[in-house]
């Protein structure tokens, strides 16, 4: 965002919105390595471990393996590991959450720039002409493309178009405010 000096509250929102996943997975990220540091500090400080066993603790903790060779004992680190197992947990699993939902946003991305990219063949043509009189249309042609990429299936085409043919009372392949006061 920071890239160039001039921007406004609308391209910020804009990238926000755009890059939502991925400032999700950061910010997750972020409080996974401070849910980290502070659980490996506090089994160090209070429960007197070694750095390495306070590390494995940590670990088998946040991932419920929870071998039980290692846990918090006093009353202190009990009291801490109520809310710290909780957060912890809860916290990696948004992280693999958010990692899973930028590996599959990133294939959809590709998917599309491959479908927008890719040059149309007779046999395209024919699948994206709906109405099957030769011609394909710009709404036919949207239509397709969007199907392609993954967008909308048939089914969701179908029950529009039943939807629109409901509202189309006059039967003019068009909607007017008639249509929708008779229907």
């Amino acid at each position: 965002m920071l890239k160039n000096e001039k921007f406004n509250t609308a391209e910020v929102l804009m990238d926000v919105e755009t890059n939502r996943d991925k400032y999700k997975f950061l910010m997750t990220s972020l409080l996974l390595v401070v849910l980290i540091i502070s659980g490996i500090s506090f089994l160090i400080l209070v429960e007197g471990m070694e750095f390495i066993d306070a590390f494995y603790c940590v670990c088998s903790t946040m991932t419920t393996l929870g071998y039980g060779d290692k846990s918090f004992s006093t009353q202190e680190g009990r009291m801490f590991a109520i809310l710290w197992i909780l957060s912890s947990t809860i916290c990696l699993g948004q992280f693999f959450l958010y990692l899973a939902a930028l590996y599959t946003e990133k294939r959809q991305r590709s998917l599309v720039k491959w479908v927008l990219n890719r040059k149309l063949t007779p046999s395209d043509l024919e699948a994206a002409d709906m109405d099957h009189d030769e011609v394909v249309s710009a709404a036919e042609f949207i239509l397709y493309k969007l199907k392609e990429m993954g967008k909308i299936c048939q089914d969701d085409v179908l029950l529009l178009m039943e939807r629109f043919k409901d509202l189309d009372v006059d039967h003019s392949g068009t909607l007017t405010t008639d249509d929708l006061i008779l229907s």
